[in-house]
């Protein structure tokens, strides 16, 4: 079994991919995204691969708050292009936030059907600003959180 550190430096490498693409299009969109990175693609099958690893052995989603589980794949640096990863294992809402630089979301359902603020698994992108309560009905979900130089605000809806 792999320890925290080598599961998420394993993962890190994986998304390295996307990574690369968020920093070179960072307009990207859902539909860039998933023509780019397919959910049936061999990289996005081995991102859900070591996703589901981790959770399975608890390094992925080690906190947990109001029912959401947890954990950070990676702070903004060099190596993460500029981007903080989180994880979460969610099944309901999550705290509401703001994305001052935006948020590019990878959604994987656990249980079939599972929706992400009304999306399949896939990919939701939220733009510069936009704020919302990040919830899962119909299910559980594994969604992995790129954040542009880690730029979250957890409040309520502004104004």
């Amino acid at each position: 079994m792999m320890s925290r550190s080598e599961g998420k430096a394993d993962l890190l490498a994986a998304v390295m991919p996307i990574l690369e693409h968020l920093a070179a299009h960072p307009g990207a969109t859902a539909a860039s995204l998933a023509s780019t990175f397919p959910l049936d693609s061999d990289l996005l099958r081995a991102v859900r691969e070591k996703v589901v690893a981790g959770l399975e052995a608890g390094w992925l989603t080690p906190r947990e708050a109001g029912g959401v589980k947890f954990g950070r794949v990676a702070k903004t640096s060099a190596e993460s292009m500029g981007y903080t990863i989180d994880a979460v294992d969610m099944n309901g809402p999550g705290p509401g936030h703001t994305h001052p630089e935006g948020e590019v979301d990878l959604c994987f359902a656990l249980t079939n059907g599972a929706r992400f603020d009304g999306h399949p698994e896939g990919w939701v992108v939220y733009g510069a600003g936009s704020w919302h309560v990040p919830t899962v009905t119909d299910g559980r979900m594994a969604i992995l959180y790129f954040l542009p130089n880690g730029a979250i605000r957890f409040e309520p809806r502004p104004g």
